[in-house]
């Protein structure tokens, strides 16, 4: 399923935060939403989403105008990976992943044997079935975030959005999740867009991406297309150079100042 923005204007009330915003997400791609802080990501997101409608311009999910369908529709298309919290009650693990399949249940309908085995294969998917019955609160970080790609997955929405997926968490859980997101768009074919603030990421993942300053898109493409020095030196108000390592990959580096 493909989403698409089209000539989207954003923003609360006749508060405009960004305009003239195009962008697709398609079917077995990872799309990297990138831009400093206060550029629009999280109003362009809660858009995407359908939870503000749009000032002008629409989104479009499957070909359909997101404001004509009802929220139990754009649940079963899009799933939703916050950033990693801290939950005010002790629910189990499995609980937490099974409150993505509501979006499949009927109104008044509670969890059956079939959301519950859902449910477990999306932990065991992710190498994390044995927290099952672990208290999700008390997991690390990274494992609350795999727990909560678990959820989506069991969803079975074909488009997922994630927001800032890897913030707050260590280098080898960054690289973890990372190889989950690039799992979901190859092996599941699944659209994936998220937000990072590490251009590293859309290099590692081999993503589309789409640049954004001021409430406005500066430039969308492959990331080795978009991400150049000029282009992040730009957007980030510092000198930044892109270089290639000994195994191929390449690396942004910005330059530190006194």
């Amino acid at each position: 399923m493909r989403l698409e923005a089209r000539d989207l204007s954003i923003g609360y009330g006749r508060e405009t935060v960004g305009a003239r915003l195009s962008l697709t997400v398609a079917p077995g791609r990872v799309t990297c939403l990138l831009g400093p802080n206060g550029c629009g990501k999280t109003t362009l997101f809660r858009t995407l989403l359908g939870l503000l409608p749009p000032l002008s311009g629409e989104v479009l999910l499957g070909g359909e105008p997101i404001t004509r369908l009802r929220r139990t529709e754009i649940a079963r298309r899009i799933a939703y990976v916050p950033q990693a919290h801290a939950p005010p009650f002790p629910f189990e693990t499995l609980e937490v992943v099974m409150m993505g399949r509501t979006a499949r249940l009927g109104p008044f309908a509670q969890p059956g044997a079939a959301d519950r085995d859902a449910a477990q294969a999306a932990l065991d998917r992710l190498g994390i079935g044995d927290l099952a019955s672990r208290d999700y609160s008390r997991l690390s970080g990274g494992q609350r975030q795999l727990v909560l790609i678990a959820r989506a997955l069991a969803q079975a929405a074909p488009l997922i959005v994630m927001d800032e997926p890897t913030a707050s968490l260590d280098f080898g859980n960054q690289a973890q999740v990372l190889a989950q997101i690039a799992g979901l768009a190859g092996a599941a074919g699944q659209g994936v867009i998220l937000s990072t603030h590490d251009p590293d990421q859309a290099f590692a993942l081999g993503a589309d991406v789409v640049l954004m300053s001021d409430g406005r898109i500066i430039a969308q493409g492959a990331a080795g297309t978009v991400l150049s020095g000029a282009a992040l030196s730009r957007v980030y108000g510092l000198p930044v150079a892109v270089e290639v390592t000994g195994s191929g990959r390449h690396v942004c580096l910005p330059a530190l100042r006194g």
